[in-house]
């Protein structure tokens, strides 16, 4: 007798066969009210791999790689530990009326393996990873992984779209030269970017950064970068709506790639990251600001620096898997609007 005869619940719980939430025509998430969120195997929100579908209009991507880091160790393990956290995301986003996996066939596209210990090795195979999905029409929202990232995805996306707007959130600007000589760093990646003409220099911002400085050089190169500000101060005495609308009137209707350190929010909603900065954005906040960019051309996103080592009650896992959720759900409404 074999082992599925023996044992029938098997296949619902560890198969590829689990009963899955189909919506217009779209594989969706494993049906959590048949199948505990906790068991099988934990990819983002429970959703199929690429494997198990016939296309992918977005995949969702871990880059399980840190060693592009100046300060804690650990983002290596974001990946992971995002999906891990992803469970508990359920079909239907209410905050914006929409089913992000009803409206477009969304899957896990799994983790890039690329170098950890050749910085150059691994920018250029995420290029070369990502570049192949970005052309075949699927686009990406990332998992990282530190912020170095950035770069090898924005390089894949302006290959398709040319030089794109961009928002960026986090704590520091990240445009700053070298670290130790070197050129690629969590530091550096929207300086390379700017550099090698992957940004629309007309459409690029900054949100929520704060904390000090080198000295006031850096932001004077990031004002002739093109770079504009939102501090976290500024969200908190303009408020969200009056933040949005001057983003929107910036972006216009440009393909737009957001990239988010989960260092923007405060430690005390994010304190598994590893370069924390005092005064951050609520959790609250980031959700609101990307739920106010409905309908903008998104063309790609990431969510990186999340380092679980440091993240005590999964604070940090659950916010970063909330936050993509959100920018999923901006992409089908691009998509259906």
């Amino acid at each position: 007798m074999t082992d599925q005869l023996k044992y029938p619940h098997l296949p619902s719980t560890l198969s590829a066969n689990a009963p899955r939430v189909v919506s217009g025509g779209n594989i969706g998430p494993v049906n959590s009210a048949l199948v505990p969120r906790f068991s099988g195997p934990a990819t983002f929100a429970l959703l199929p791999t690429i494997q198990e579908v016939e296309h992918a209009d977005v995949a969702v991507i871990g880059v399980p790689w840190d060693a592009g880091v100046s300060f804690r160790p650990g983002a290596r393990f974001g990946p992971e530990h995002i999906r891990s956290a992803s469970r508990l995301l359920r079909p239907y986003n209410p905050a914006l009326d929409v089913e992000p996996f009803g409206l477009q066939q969304v899957v896990d596209g799994g983790d890039v393996a690329i170098n950890p210990f050749n910085i150059n090795e691994a920018i250029e195979v995420l290029q070369e990873s990502t570049g192949q999905l970005v052309r075949s029409g699927t686009r990406l929202v990332t998992l990282g992984g530190d912020h170095t990232i950035a770069l090898p995805l924005l390089r894949s996306v302006a290959e398709t779209h040319g030089p794109v707007a961009l928002l960026h959130f986090d704590a520091h600007l990240d445009t700053w030269d070298t670290y130790f000589g070197a050129e690629y760093t969590h530091g550096t990646p929207f300086r390379r970017a700017v550099e090698e003409g992957l940004l629309d220099t007309e459409a690029i911002c900054h949100v929520g950064t704060r904390g000090p400085l080198y000295g006031h050089r850096d932001l004077e190169d990031d004002r002739r970068f093109g770079f504009g500000i939102v501090t976290s101060a500024d969200v908190f005495r303009k408020g969200v709506d009056e933040i949005v609308a001057s983003l929107r009137d910036r972006i216009g209707d440009r393909p737009l790639y957001i990239s988010i350190d989960i260092d923007v929010l405060d430690p005390a909603h994010a304190p598994g990251t590893g370069t924390p900065e005092a005064g951050g954005l609520t959790s609250r906040e980031l959700l609101e600001i990307l739920r106010g960019l409905k309908g903008i051309n998104v063309v790609g996103a990431d969510v990186v620096e999340v380092a679980p080592a440091y993240d005590h009650a999964e604070l940090t896992g659950v916010a970063a898997s909330h936050v993509a959720y959100d920018l999923l759900s901006l992409l089908a409404l691009r998509d259906n609007k």
